[in-house]
């Protein structure tokens, strides 16, 4: 089994920025595909980001150009680097483990979920 443990999130002002970071024990996760989600009260979880084992990363529309993920192998840790934050970015992001074949964007596709850190931006 795998935990994740996210952190990073917080108040920040339109045009800001803030970098979250998942951090997984229980097994590596350095070949094994990866994602961000956020959620919001009362709307559907949305897919933010995934980063496949080979690396590629793939993004929401609404994030495409401000949002970077990368990975840290030597810390088992992902990241989630957020720029030019706006509004409409308020929501609780998690991360969460892809099983070995996925589609990015499907939640039914990732297998193991961590509990969420709240991104307030403010205008």
């Amino acid at each position: 089994q795998i935990q994740l443990v996210e952190s990073g999130g917080g108040l920040v002002q339109a045009g800001g920025s803030l970098r979250l970071a998942c951090a997984a024990s229980g097994r590596a996760i350095n070949d094994l595909g990866m994602g961000w989600f956020r959620q919001t009260p009362g709307q559907e979880r949305e897919f933010v980001a995934t980063l496949t084992p080979r690396n590629n990363a793939y993004y929401g529309d609404s994030v495409k150009g401000r949002f970077t993920m990368s990975r840290d192998n030597a810390k088992n840790t992902i990241y989630l680097q957020m720029n030019s934050l706006e509004p409409e970015d308020t929501a609780v992001y998690t991360c969460a483990v892809a099983r070995q074949s996925y589609k990015y964007a499907r939640a039914d596709d990732y297998v193991y979920w961590g509990q969420g850190t709240q991104v307030t931006v403010s205008s």
